[in-house]
C-alpha cells in the first residue's frame, strides 16, 4: 500500500510537469495516466469525480486530483497531493511578481510582453466562445449569459458576482426540474455534520468580520482583508479557471486598484505559459497587491501564501466533505440543473471580461490581429497555449 501511495505521487509529478491547457486538457491527462496506464480509479469514477467537481465551486482540476488522491490513499495523500500540485506554478507566479516589482524589471517586462497582453484577450475570447459553445444551448441559458453580461458591466461590483451566480442556479433548476425529490433530499442531507458546515462558513465570517474590525492603517490589515477576499471568491468561482478572471480583474483591478490592467494581464499571460492549476494566478495576485501597497519582499510571499491558500481552501474542504456522499448527491437532479444557470451565467462573465480587459489595449491593427490570430489558432489547430504564449515573448524580445 506505502508503494502504490509513492508511486501515485510520482504520477502526480509527472502530471504537474505536463498539464497544460486548462480543465479540459487535464481531464485527458488524467484518464490517461490514473486510469488507464495506473487503474488507480476506474472511468466512471474520475468522470463522476470531474462532474462533482463542476458543481463545486473551486479548481476544478485541483478538486478532481484531490478526489482521486482521497480515494487512493485517503486525507493525508489527498493533502499531500494538493502541495505537489500547487506549490510549483505558485511559486513561479511569486516569482514573477517579484521579479516585475521588486527586482526593478517592469520596464523591461513592458518592452518583452508588448505583445502577450492582446494574445491573453485572444485566449480569453476563446475560453467564452469554447465554453459558450456547451453551455448556451437553451432559451433560458443565453438569456440568463446576456443578463450576466450587462449587470456586470454596469454594476462593476465583486458582490454582483455571487448573486448572479445564486440567482442563475435558481432560474435553471426552476425552469428544468420536477419537484419530485423530497425524500431523497432528506436522505443526503442527514448525512450532512453540521459543524463541518458551521466551520467552514465560520472561517470566511471571521475573516470578513475581522478585516472590517482591524484598523487600516494597521500593517495587518490588508493582508486579513486580502485573506478574505480570495477566500470568498473561493467559494463563489464555478467553472475553474475561465471563471476566475473576470471575477479577479473586477474586484483587484476596477473595484479596488490593487493592481493596473497592463499587471494583470501580463500575470495572466505568464500563468497560461506554465503548467499546473489556473488558479496558481493568484500567487501573482497576492503578491503583486502587498507589493504595490508597500510590502517588501517577505511581504510579497506573504501575499502569494496568502491567496493560493485562501482561494484553493474552500475547494479543498468541499471535495473531502462531500466525496463521501457523492454517491447520493449525484442522484439529485435539481442540483445538475442549477449548475446549467450557473454555467450560462459564467459565460456572461468571461465575456464581459473580454470586454472590460479590451479596454485598455491600445486599438490598432496589430492587436486586433493577435487577438484575432490567437482566438482562430486556438480554435481551428492543435497548437497549444504555451507555446503562443513563448512565440508572444520571442517576438517582443526580437522586436524590442
Amino acid at each position: 500500500m506505502r508503494y502504490k501511495k509513492i508511486l501515485f505521487l510520482k504520477d502526480v509529478l509527472g502530471f504537474m510537469l505536463t498539464s497544460f491547457g486548462g480543465p479540459q486538457a487535464h481531464l485527458a491527462i488524467l484518464l490517461n495516466d490514473f486510469v488507464k496506464k495506473r487503474p488507480y480509479i476506474s472511468e466512471q469514477e474520475l468522470m463522476e469525480l470531474h462532474a462533482l467537481s463542476q458543481i463545486l465551486p473551486g479548481p476544478t482540476s485541483t478538486q478532481t486530483l484531490i478526489g482521486i488522491a482521497y480515494k487512493v490513499g485517503g486525507v493525508n495523500l489527498a493533502l499531500i497531493t494538493f502541495l505537489i500540485w500547487v506549490l510549483p506554478s505558485a511559486a513561479i507566479m511569486c516569482f514573477a511578481a517579484i521579479s516585475y516589482h521588486t527586482l526593478k524589471l517592469k520596464n523591461n517586462f513592458s518592452h518583452i510582453l508588448i505583445f502577450i497582453q492582446p494574445i491573453a484577450l485572444g485566449i480569453v475570447a476563446y475560453a467564452a466562445y469554447s465554453f459558450g459553445k456547451k453551455i448556451l444551448t437553451t432559451q433560458v441559458t443565453w438569456i440568463l449569459a446576456i443578463c450576466a453580461i450587462i449587470a456586470s458591466l454596469i454594476l462593476k461590483n465583486a458582490y454582483a458576482f455571487p448573486i448572479l451566480i445564486l440567482l442563475g442556479g435558481m432560474v435553471s433548476s426552476a425552469t428544468e426540474t420536477q419537484p419530485d425529490e423530497d425524500a431523497l433530499r432528506v436522505k443526503l442531507f442527514s448525512k450532512v455534520n453540521p459543524k463541518k458546515v458551521a466551520y467552514f462558513i465560520g472561517i470566511l465570517l471571521f475573516f470578513g468580520a475581522l478585516g472590517a474590525i482591524v484598523n487600516r492603517t494597521s500593517p495587518y490589515s490588508l493582508p486579513i482583508r486580502l485573506f478574505e477576499n480570495f477566500y470568498r471568491n473561493g467559494i463563489l468561482i464555478f467553472g475553474g479557471g475561465q471563471v476566475l478572471v473576470p471575477l479577479m480583474f473586477t474586484e483587484f483591478v476596477q473595484m479596488k486598484h490593487y493592481l493596473t490592467d497592463t499587471e494583470f494581464l501580463s500575470g495572466f499571460a505568464i500563468q497560461q505559459a506554465i503548467p499546473g492549476p489556473t488558479f496558481s494566478f493568484t500567487s501573482y495576485l497576492g503578491a503583486l497587491t502587498l507589493a504595490n501597497n508597500g510590502y517588501g519582499l517577505l511581504g510579497q510571499i506573504m501575499g502569494s501564501v496568502i491567496a493560493v491558500l485562501g482561494i484553493n481552501l474552500p475547494g479543498f474542504i468541499l471535495i473531502l466533505f462531500i466525496v463521501p456522499f457523492w454517491d447520493d448527491l449525484k442522484k439529485i437532479t435539481r442540483i445538475k440543473k442549477s449548475l446549467i444557470g450557473i454555467n450560462a451565467v459564467a459565460v456572461g462573465f468571461m465575456v464581459s471580461a473580454f470586454l472590460l480587459l479590451l479596454q485598455p489595449i491600445q486599438v490598432s491593427w496589430l492587436n486586433a490581429s493577435l487577438i484575432t490570430g490567437t482566438f482562430l489558432i486556438l480554435n481551428f489547430t492543435k497548437i497549444k497555449t504555451p507555446y503562443i504564449i513563448l512565440g508572444g515573448i520571442v517576438l517582443g524580445i526580437l522586436i524590442t
